[in-house]
Formats: structure tokens, sequence, C-alpha cells
């Protein structure tokens, strides 16, 4: 399944700068980078679990912003992209 995670960490400390790294990492060990806080993760339900709870151990949940949306199918109708980034295609081949 296809999630969207995006998050707003408040980074007015040197915690919150530390923080925001570290989302930023968790994320882009299960997927990639849209937008600067914004990720397209392709998880299975187990992934998404581990993904949340990475998510969860490193984000103040009174500072910070957190929201995983699930994709639902067929995703050609649900998400259409714009502009010069294309998204890579998991159900494709990954090495050209």
């Amino acid at each position: 399944m296809l999630v969207l995670v995006t998050y707003d960490v408040s980074t007015e400390t040197a915690a919150g700068r530390r923080r925001l790294r570290q989302v930023a990492k968790v994320c882009q060990n299960y997927g990639q980078r849209v937008q600067k806080s914004v990720f397209e993760c392709q998880v299975d339900a187990a992934m998404q679990a581990l993904l949340e709870a990475d998510l969860l151990s490193v984000i103040n949940e009174q500072e910070d912003n957190l929201r995983i949306y699930r994709l639902t199918e067929p995703l050609s109708r649900n998400v259409r992209e714009f502009g010069k980034f294309k998204a890579t295609d998991f159900e494709g081949p990954l090495i050209l």
C-alpha cells in the first residue's frame, strides 16, 4: 500500500532541529521524499506499523505534527502528478 507521511517539526531549539533530521532519516528508510516534509512510502501493514513506531519514538507530540495518509487503490485515480518531479514507480523496474 502507498502511504503519504507529512510532518511539521518545531525547529526553535537544537533538540527540535535534531528531531527534524531524525524524522527525515526515518522516512528515507521507508520511502522517497516528494517535498521537503512529505514522503511517499510503499509498505505493507507490518512495515507501516514499524514506520509509525519509529516516527513516534522521534517526535515530540507536544510540539510536532505527524500525519500518515493511506492512499487507496487505484492509485492512477487518486494520485495526480504535475511538474518536473516524477515519483518512482515501485511496480515497475527500479533499475533503468
